[in-house]
């Protein structure tokens, strides 16, 4: 079985890009921090796990994902390879999602950010910590993860 759960914040804006074609397709491509359970002196604290999503996920992901936000996943481990323009053969491990969704509340996101500058607003309405996940403003369409 070939099963991931992630909870990190983005480290960067997704990039989207679209196929060729007549019916193109959305591709996101996001990396996650995820803070490691144990910590040794002089080694880091976070992996940075490169994640993919293609279709409505990724649709989602341009639309509402932006850097420092956190979020969980659900998908799989890919691997791969090309040469690059030097001819040197590149090693590729990507989490291909499955699912996403929030993992905290706007207000939440706004106040633990984990030193990333999250360029959304807080919602006025929603009290940080008060145990209830938002979905930003505007979502009147079925999530695609649901």
């Amino acid at each position: 079985m070939n099963k991931v759960i992630l909870m990190g914040r983005l480290t960067r804006d997704p990039e989207v890009r679209y196929s060729a074609g007549d019916s193109s397709l959305a591709i996101a491509r996001y990396s996650l921090a995820v803070d490691r359970r144990f910590k040794r002196d002089g080694e880091p604290t976070a992996d940075f796990i490169n994640c993919v999503s293609f279709g409505k996920t990724a649709e989602f992901a341009e639309k509402y994902f932006r850097q420092g936000i956190k979020i969980a996943i659900t998908g799989r481990i890919q691997t791969g390879s090309y040469t690059n323009k030097d001819g040197i053969k590149v090693y590729t491990t990507d989490v291909v999602v499955e699912e996403q969704e929030f993992a905290e509340s706007k207000a939440a996101s706004q106040n633990n950010s984990g030193g990333y500058q999250t360029p959304m607003q807080p919602n006025p309405s929603v009290a940080a910590g008060d145990g209830f996940m938002n979905i930003p403003d505007g979502i009147d369409e079925e999530l695609p993860f649901n």
